[in-house]
């Protein structure tokens, strides 16, 4: 059994999640790229090897519970156990229409990757967290999901604070947060959300004032922090909820 860190990311064959798989790699960890394009997936992980670091493709798409419980299968005969998971796998349908245009359909679908994936995967990695000597479950928010600045966004945020689907899902992803982070606390689990910056990814249209590559470096400093039950910002402070 490896001493090194085991990582398991979702969402990560681009942008900030494959950013966070590279600088979790070149700390020394090994890390699990989870994806449910298994081209895309295999790709993304020959990037890192071809640079030496400890990097695997694992096929996971967090709408499909196959692939959830065959990831969670695989990694308990290859590794034994998970010392962190961060779930970064997110999309947006939004498309900066107002709320009154949103359809139902849309909001379900941004939903289903963006909250209930994020319990699917959680609940089927826990075992295995379970079995770290100090598991941490990092959920990528986004402050566009806090009260404080959705009830105040500023004029510089005042375009993206109307977003429907994608600022509730972020919401109700805090909010299980803090749920798992009650929960685990006696088992030792820390839960955090994590905030890249505003990055520009396909996600916003490249419209980010930040890099993929330094928002990736801010989540993977982010999964060291020996707090729980709080929402880390890319300055290194916390965001009010």
């Amino acid at each position: 059994m490896t001493s090194k860190k085991i990582v398991l990311i979702t969402g990560a064959t681009k942008g900030i999640g494959l950013a966070t798989a590279a600088a979790l790699a070149q700390d020394g960890h090994a890390v699990l790229l989870g994806a449910r394009d298994p081209g895309r997936g295999e790709a993304a992980a020959a990037t890192l090897t071809s640079r030496a670091l400890d990097a695997r493709f694992i096929h996971l798409d967090v709408t499909d519970p196959a692939t959830i419980t065959s990831a969670a299968k695989l990694i308990e005969a290859d590794y034994g156990r998970l010392d962190v998971l961060v779930n970064n796998a997110a999309i947006t349908r939004d498309q900066s229409r107002p709320p009154g245009e949103m359809p139902v359909t849309d909001v379900r679908e941004i939903y289903e990757t963006n909250v209930f994936g994020v319990i699917a995967v959680t609940n089927a990695m826990l075992p295995l967290l379970r079995r770290s000597e100090s598991g941490y479950i990092g959920n990528v928010s986004s402050g566009l999901g806090t009260f404080a600045l959705l009830s105040n966004p500023g004029k510089e945020l005042a375009q993206y604070a109307t977003l429907l689907g994608y600022n509730s899902s972020k919401a109700a992803l805090n909010a299980i947060t803090l749920i798992y982070a009650n929960a685990l606390r006696d088992a030792g689990i820390r839960v955090n959300a994590l905030s890249p910056g505003f990055c520009a990814t396909d996600l916003n249209g490249h419209t980010g004032t930040l890099s993929a590559d330094e928002g990736g470096a801010h989540i993977a400093r982010q999964t060291s922090a020996p707090e729980t039950g709080v929402f880390l910002n890319e300055t290194g402070g916390t965001y009010p909820w």
